[in-house]
């Protein structure tokens, strides 16, 4: 069950009383501006969360952390296996309604486990949040957690933009060399085809630019770290309730340590985006 902030008005207590271990309510917006699409529900998400559930002993026990989270309904499902969730985007309305959605699926988790935290993680920015006024910051404890133990990362449809493109996998780049552990990053995309004037053909640039960063990414040469990208195969049950089109595609990227890594003098590769 997936509630508007409309319909969760006026059904109120009630809806809260008919929520079981198999029900995620939501609270989003069904139309905004380009500026607030975080706070719609995105077929990408659900496509990523179905994965998830197929895939939970991937999950199970490990820290994840979601980059650019929007309502965080990626980040609750991850939480049903998963030790602890990083439920990151920008915005402190859109943060504010991911901890609400946190609070309306406790049912979700048993105590003490499944903890998802709601924090702010700006693409556009190299360091995190750590104003202490500022209301989801990052602690120190955070920070070492996060860097210590987080496996696996994730990005639910996030791929609209060329420029917030490049910033997620600019961050990504950056995370994964942070990380103390190996990692996989798993993305989901929906191949939104248009007719574009320029080419005065049906095209899907965001997804090509999306393809074209995949590409640099595994074709970094040089560095302590190895991307190995690959898709994945669609054919995994449907749980969610949403329309499953062929445009939507999971990708997943394999971070490793270079084998015989040797680095060369003066010399760090780097993204150009």
């Amino acid at each position: 069950m997936i509630l508007t902030q409309e319909e969760d008005d006026v059904l109120g207590d009630k809806a809260q009383e008919n929520s079981t271990h198999d029900v995620i309510k939501i609270e989003h917006t069904m139309a905004t501006p380009l500026e607030d699409v975080g706070k719609q529900v995105w077929r990408g998400a659900l496509f990523l969360a179905d994965y998830i559930l197929f895939q939970w002993d991937l999950f199970q026990g490990r820290t994840v952390l979601e980059l650019g989270a929007g309502t965080g309904l990626t980040s609750l499902v991850a939480a049903t296996v998963a030790q602890t969730v990083y439920c990151t985007d920008v915005g402190a309305d859109l943060l504010a309604m991911c901890q609400q959605n946190i609070a309306l699926n406790s049912h979700l988790t048993a105590p003490g486990d499944g903890v998802v935290k709601v924090r702010e993680l700006d693409w556009l920015k190299d360091g995190l949040c750590t104003d202490p006024k500022a209301p989801f910051s990052w602690s120190e404890e955070d920070i070492s957690d996060l860097y210590s133990h987080t496996t696996i990362l994730l990005a639910a449809e996030v791929f609209y933009d060329d420029d917030l493109t490049d910033a997620l996998f600019k961050t990504l780049y950056r995370l994964a060399h942070k990380l103390k552990n190996a990692c996989t990053a798993i993305l989901s995309v929906e191949k939104r085809l248009n007719f574009t004037l320029s080419h005065l053909d049906v095209t899907c640039e965001a997804y090509d630019h999306f393809r074209s960063c995949l590409r640099q990414l595994e074709q970094l040469e040089g560095g302590p770290l190895r991307f190995a990208v690959e898709p994945v195969d669609a054919a995994f049950p449907q749980h969610l309730v949403y329309e499953r089109i062929q445009q939507l595609e999971l990708w997943k990227v394999r971070v490793e340590p270079a084998p015989r890594h040797v680095a060369s003098p003066g010399r760090t590769p780097r993204l150009s985006l």
